[in-house]
C-alpha cells in the first residue's frame, strides 16, 4: 500500500501539471478567439480619427480598433487612499471590434451623457459593488458619478498589474469600459484617438506591421508598438505555462524512481523467502515464464492500484488547482480539461516503472534453477565489517554491533533506503526554500529597494512644474522625481523592447540593489542594465548600447553600459533622469514623483491628490506590500501544503517498507535472540536502532541534495518576467529533519508494534 501512495503521488503529480498546462492553453485559446484578442498594440499621444483607414491599409492588417485609454483616480468608501482606474472607450460596432469584453452581468453602457460604466468584476467583488452602483472618480479634473451598468473582463487584463505595480491589486485598480462618444467627450478626445488595435493574417511578419504602425503613429505621439509576446498579461500566462512545464519533468520522477525503488526491495525480499516455493513449482514443471508472469502480476498489481488512485488524485488536484489559477488570472469561468492521452500516459507510467523496478528480480527468479533454489541462499559474507576493523565496535553495546554489521553487509539496500530518506528530506527542503526566496525578495524590494512612501504616477509627462505643485500637497516630506521611458535597445544584431527608468538618484527612495543585497551607485552618464538583460544584448560593462527612443522625437543615440546588476523581475533599464532628458533633447521632464510623506497628513494628502487632474494613479508601498504578501501567501501555502503530504508520503514508505523487509528477513533471528534471553524491549530497540541509523544518514545527504535541487530549480527557472534567487534559511533545514524524523517515528512506532507481539514458535517454525 506504501508503494501504491508514494507511486500515485508522482502519478498525480503528472496528472495535475499536465492537466493544468492543457486546460489553460485551452483556456487562454478559447478566450483569446472567442474574444478576438489582438496581435498587435500601439499607443500615441493623440492621433486623428482618419488614420485608422491608412492602418487598415498596411498589408497583412485584418482589422483595426482604435479607441481611448485614459487614467482616472476613485474615491472608495473605506479606503483613504484614492484607487486608480483604466478608462477605456467601447467600440461603436462590437461585432467588428477586438479585445472584446466579456459581460459577466448587467448590460452595456447606453446614450450620452449619462456616464454609465462597465468595472472590471475583480475590483466590483473587492467592493461589493453591482449594476446600479455609483462610483466618485476624477476624469481629466473634473469629479463625476460613475454609474455601474455591468461587471465585465477582458482577455486585455487576465493578469491585470497598475502602473508601476509588481502585482494585481484588486481593490486599488480597476478598468472601467465607457461608450465612445462619452469618454471622448469626458477627455476631449472627439475625433481622435490615443490606442490602437491589430487584428494580423497568420503568416505576416508581425515586425514588418510593427515597423509601418510606429511610422504611422510617429507624428501623432507614437510611443512604439508590439507584439502579443509583449502583452504584459500574455508575457505572465506564458511564463506560468513554462514552470507548468517544468514541474511535469522534475517532481514527477522523483515520486516514480523512489517508487521503483521500494518495489525492487520488496519483490526482491519476497523471491528471496520463496526460494523453496519457486523450486517446487519448477519441479512440478511449471515454466521459468509462469513463474515469472506471477511475480511480475504482484507489481502489475501494485502499479496498477497506483496508476488508478493517481490518475484520480491527480485529477482532483488538476481541477482544484485549475480553478485557482483561473480565479487567479481571472478567466471567465473555470475549464478543466484532463485529455485521454494524459490520462493513458498516467495510467500507463505505473506498470512501465513497476516493469522497470523489478527487471532485476525477475531475472533472477527466472534463472532460478530447481537444485539451486532446494538450498538456502548462500550466506552473505562474514569477515569483519569496517566497523569491527578499526576497532569501533568495542564502543557499541552488543545489540548495537549487530545492527550495524546487519546494515554493513548489505550496502546496496541500505544505501537505497537512506537515497528514499534523502529525496523525502530534498523535497521538503525544495518546497520550504521557494517560500524563504520569496521572502528575500520582498525584504530587499519593500525594506531597502522602495524607499517611498507614495509613488504618483503622472497622467502624461510633464514639466518640473508639477514637482513643485507636489511638494506643496499636505503632509510632502520630501519628493524624487522620475521617467519612464520605451525604448529598444540594440547591440550588434541583438535587440531588445524595455523601457529605461530614469531616477535623479540611485541611492534616493528607488534604491537599485543585486540579489545579493549589494548597492549599485547610478552613475551620472551611461545605463545600467539587468544581467538578463545584458546577456540577451550580448553586451558587457564598458561596451556600448545603442538606445533607439519610441516616443517624443524618437532620438536614437549609443550610450555606455556603466554596470549590470542581479535584479528579480523584467528587463531592467537605469539611467540618471538629467542624462535622459539630455539624451532625449527633454530637459526637466518627468512622467512621475516618489515622495515621502507625514504619516499625520496623510487623509489630508490623498483628499488633495484625488483632486489633481494630473496624477493618474497612486501607488502607496505599505499597501503594495501588504496585497503583495496576501497573495503570495495564499498561493504558497497551497503548494507548501502538497508538498509537505508528498514528502511525508515518501519517508513513510521507504523507512517502513524497509523496515518491514528487514523484520521479515530477521525475524526468525529475532525470534531466536527472544529464546536466547533478550527482552521484548531489546529487540525492538534493535529494529529501531537501524531505522535510526538510516534516518540518520538519509537526512544530511537529504540536506545537501535539498540544497543542489533548490539551486538547480532557482537557475533553472529563471525568465524574462521572473528571477527568483537561490535563498535557503536554517529554518528550512530544521524544519524538513523535524518532519522527516516524525516521519521516521511513527513508522517505528508500527514496526515496534510489530516486533513485540512477534509470535515465537510460528516464526521458529517457518523453515521447518
Amino acid at each position: 500500500m506504501a508503494i501504491s501512495v508514494v507511486m500515485a503521488c508522482g502519478i498525480a503529480t503528472f496528472v495535475m501539471a499536465l492537466s493544468m498546462m492543457d486546460s489553460l492553453r485551452a483556456a487562454v485559446d478559447t478566450y483569446y478567439q472567442r474574444h478576438r484578442f489582438a496581435d498587435v498594440f500601439a499607443h500615441a499621444r493623440r492621433a486623428p480619427d482618419s488614420l485608422a483607414g491608412r492602418l487598415r491599409e498596411i498589408s497583412g492588417v485584418i482589422a483595426v480598433d482604435t479607441r481611448t485609454v485614459k487614467g482616472a483616480l476613485l474615491d472608495m468608501p473605506g479606503m483613504d487612499e484614492p484607487a486608480s482606474a483604466r478608462m477605456i472607450s467601447l467600440p461603436t460596432n462590437q461585432a467588428s471590434a477586438l479585445n472584446l469584453v466579456h459581460l459577466r452581468s448587467g448590460r452595456l453602457p447606453e446614450g450620452r451623457n449619462r456616464r454609465e460604466v462597465l468595472v472590471s468584476h475583480r475590483f466590483a467583488e473587492a467592493h461589493g459593488l453591482l449594476p446600479g452602483d455609483s462610483v466618485a472618480a476624477i476624469l481629466d479634473g473634473r469629479s463625476e458619478q460613475l454609474r455601474i451598468v455591468g461587471i465585465a473582463m477582458s482577455p486585455e487584463f487576465v493578469y491585470l498589474i497598475p502602473p508601476g505595480g509588481l502585482l494585481p491589486q484588486h481593490d486599488r485598480y480597476c478598468v472601467f469600459w465607457m461608450g465612445h462618444e462619452e469618454m471622448s467627450a469626458a477627455f476631449n478626445m472627439d475625433g481622435a484617438f490615443n490606442d490602437v488595435l491589430l487584428q494580423i493574417m497568420p503568416g505576416t511578419s508581425e515586425a514588418t506591421v510593427i515597423q509601418r504602425v510606429d511610422t504611422l503613429l510617429a507624428r501623432y505621439g507614437g510611443l512604439g508598438s508590439y507584439g502579443r509576446s509583449d502583452q504584459p498579461s500574455h508575457q505572465f500566462i506564458t511564463n506560468e505555462l513554462d514552470e507548468l512545464r517544468g514541474m511535469t519533468l522534475i517532481v514527477p520522477v522523483v515520486f516514480l524512481v523512489v517508487s521503483a525503488f521500494l518495489l525492487h526491495l520488496v519483490l526482491g525480499r519476497l523471491i528471496s523467502l520463496q526460494r523453496e516455493q519457486i523450486a517446487a513449482l519448477r519441479a512440478l514443471g511449471y515454466t521459468t515464464w509462469e513463474i515469472g508472469r506471477h511475480y511480475l502480476g504482484f507489481a502489475m498489481l501494485i502499479a496498477l492500484v497506483a496508476s488508478i488512485l493517481g490518475l484520480a488524485l491527480g485529477a482532483m488536484m488538476g481541477r482544484g488547482l485549475t480553478a485557482l489559477y483561473m480565479d487567479f488570472m481571472d478567466f471567465p469561468g473555470s475549464i478543466y480539461m484532463l485529455r485521454p492521452p494524459v490520462a493513458l500516459m498516467a495510467l500507463a507510467i505505473g506498470p512501465a516503472t513497476g516493469a522497470l523496478a523489478v527487471t532485476g528480480a525477475l531475472r533472477g527468479a527466472m534463472r532460478l534453477s530447481p537444485a539451486e533454489a532446494m538450498r538456502p541462499p548462500a550466506p552473505t559474507s562474514y569477515r569483519p565489517t569496517i566497523v569491527e576493523r578499526v576497532g569501533l565496535h568495542r564502543l557499541l553495546p552488543v545489540s548495537l554491533r549487530m545492527v550495524v554489521r546487519y546494515l554493513e553487509r548489505r550496502p546496496i539496500k541500505t544505501a537505497l533506503s537512506a537515497f528514499g530518506v534523502a529525496l523525502a528530506t530534498a523535497i521538503l527542503v525544495l518546497g520550504n526554500a521557494t517560500e524563504d526566496a520569496v521572502d528575500h525578495v520582498l525584504n530587499l524590494q519593500f525594506d531597502r529597494v522602495l524607499q517611498r512612501d507614495v509613488d504618483l504616477v503622472f497622467s502624461d509627462e510633464t514639466d518640473s512644474s508639477a514637482l513643485a505643485s507636489v511638494r506643496h500637497l499636505p503632509g510632502v516630506l520630501a519628493t524624487e522625481p522620475y521617467r519612464s521611458v520605451g525604448v529598444r535597445l540594440r547591440h550588434g544584431s541583438a535587440t531588445r523592447r524595455t523601457g529605461i527608468l530614469g531616477l535623479e538618484r540611485g541611492d534616493g527612495m528607488h534604491h537599485l540593489l543585486g540579489q545579493d543585497g549589494r548597492e549599485v551607485v547610478l552613475p551620472d552618464h551611461g545605463v545600467v542594465l539587468s544581467k538578463i538583460l545584458a546577456d540577451f544584448l550580448r553586451v558587457k560593462p564598458g561596451e556600448q548600447v545603442t538606445v533607439e527612443v519610441l516616443q517624443g522625437r524618437r532620438p536614437v543615440f549609443d550610450t555606455i553600459v556603466a554596470a549590470t546588476i542581479e535584479d528579480f523581475s523584467g528587463l531592467a533599464a537605469y539611467m540618471h533622469l538629467g542624462e535622459l532628458n539630455r539624451l532625449m533633447r527633454e530637459p526637466g521632464v518627468v512622467g512621475g514623483v516618489y515622495i515621502r510623506v507625514d504619516d499625520a497628513k496623510r487623509s489630508e494628502l490623498y483628499d488633495e491628490v484625488s483632486r489633481t487632474p494630473r496624477i493618474m494613479a497612486v501607488n502607496v508601498t505599505e499597501s503594495t506590500e501588504q496585497s503583495f504578501r496576501e497573495t503570495i501567501a495564499k498561493n504558497l501555502g497551497l503548494m507548501r501544503t502538497f508538498l509537505i503530504g508528498f514528502s511525508a508520503a515518501i519517508a513513510i514508505g521507504v523507512i517502513y517498507n524497509g523496515a518491514r523487509v528487514s523484520l521479515s528477513e530477521r525475524g526468525r533471528d529475532l525470534a531466536s535472540l527472544r529464546v536466547l534471553g533478550f527482552s521484548r524491549l531489546e529487540v525492538a530497540t534493535m529494529q529501531l536502532a537501524e531505522l535510526t541509523i538510516i534516518t540518520a544518514v538519509g537526512v544530511p545527504l537529504g540536506l545537501v541534495g535539498g540544497y543542489a535541487l533548490a539551486w538547480f530549480t532557482a537557475t533553472a527557472t529563471r525568465s524574462e518576467l521572473v528571477r527568483m534567487p537561490f535563498v535557503i534559511h536554517s529554518d528550512t533545514f530544521a524544519i524538513a529533519v523535524v518532519i522527516v524524523c516524525m516521519a521516521s517515528c511513527l513508522s517505528g512506532i508500527a514496526i515496534a508494534r510489530r516486533v513485540l507481539r512477534l509470535d515465537l514458535m510460528a516464526v521458529l517454525k517457518a523453515r521447518e
